[in-house]
């Protein structure tokens, strides 16, 4: 079967080793970076392929009804707003996401921005920065802190990596709150020692919150000026899931009023943020540039797994996560 296989973009130096795995599977193998494009080169660059995946190109439903042949789209990465799922599941076509490959990286992260507020690790750079200069301690940007042990942790959405974050901060002596209302039973069981909770419990009683929920209806701008008036003044919110899980403007209003301590952001509405984003220049924002996914291990393994979903797809059988399962079953 002869099979082509299109990339619309990509985020890695080069796709070389792509080019190999492909050659020796003897695809036709081509790529683009189109995120900036017009939708007609979308269309054209991708009409007569087979199996499409794609980063960050809006998949719109305009895209798809100009496709002639495509059988499956592979999104490169966990999330999949970027794609329309209704104009994909109409065309019978599956949509392949990655929810695992960076599983303990975005963990990590949403771990080290929780440390790095409670600590606040970026200010105190400055008050040593301005002690040295002044030949004498001064500790007042940095004051107050607090213990974290015996503070509670607030996990917003506990799949994978929300319970990878409960595994590992379970030790740390916090008390844990969860508010995943999809959670099994069989998954409730599995984390030992939680107490569920619903949205505004978590909001009102965390001292720290951490948002690991898909984005969709339900949980765009789940932080807003609302939920963020629940908050202790002391506590600090974390996200490394989407940017418009919050609402900016009204973190920012809250971060300025000492509505809330802090935060820590990893993702923005638009990427990369604008230079007048409403958090840039707060001291109590801590600002990381989109990386919670990345590591090397990460970065090469999402390779390998889109390359075996192509050999997935050419053997005929079923990808391993797919987010419009009933075009799958459709097929059977």
């Amino acid at each position: 079967m002869s099979i082509k296989v299109v990339v619309t973009d990509y985020i890695e130096p080069d796709l070389e080793w792509e080019v190999a795995e492909m050659a020796k599977r003897g695809i036709n193998f081509a790529f683009h970076q189109l995120k900036f494009a017009p939708t007609a080169d979308v269309i054209a660059a991708t009409k007569d392929a087979d199996v499409v995946v794609v980063n960050m190109v809006p998949i719109t439903p305009e895209v798809v009804a100009g496709w002639e042949k495509v059988k499956l789209v592979i999104r490169h990465g966990t999330g999949y707003d970027n794609v329309n799922v209704p104009a994909l599941t109409e065309a019978g076509i599956p949509l392949v996401y990655i929810p695992d490959y960076c599983t303990d990286e975005v963990a990590e992260q949403a771990i080290a921005l929780i440390f790095a507020c409670a600590r606040r690790i970026v200010s105190s750079r400055k008050t040593l920065d301005d002690s040295s200069a002044r030949g004498q301690w001064d500790f007042n940007e940095v004051i107050p802190m607090f213990r974290m042990g015996g503070k509670t942790l607030g996990i917003l959405g506990c799949g994978r990596i929300g319970s990878t974050v409960y595994r590992k901060l379970k030790s740390f002596g916090f008390k844990i709150l969860v508010c995943d209302p999809y959670l099994s039973e069989a998954r409730k069981k599995d984390l030992d020692g939680v107490t569920f909770v619903d949205k505004e419990t978590l909001f009102r009683e965390s001292d720290f919150i951490t948002i690991h929920t898909l984005l969709n209806d339900e949980t765009r701008h789940i932080v807003n000026a609302e939920t963020l008036a629940l908050m202790k003044p002391t506590a600090y919110i974390v996200n490394t899931a989407r940017g418009p899980m919050v609402d900016a403007h009204a973190l920012a209003d809250a971060l300025r009023n000492g509505v809330i301590a802090g935060a820590g952001i990893d993702v923005f509405d638009k990427e990369p943020p604008e230079t007048d984003y409403p958090l840039v220049d707060l001291p109590n924002a801590i600002l990381t540039p989109h990386l919670a996914w990345y590591s090397e291990d990460a970065g090469m393994r999402i390779r390998e797994i889109i390359v075996e979903e192509i050999d997935r797809y050419a053997a005929g059988e079923h990808p391993r996560y797919t987010v419009n399962k009933e075009v799958l079953a459709a097929k059977v």
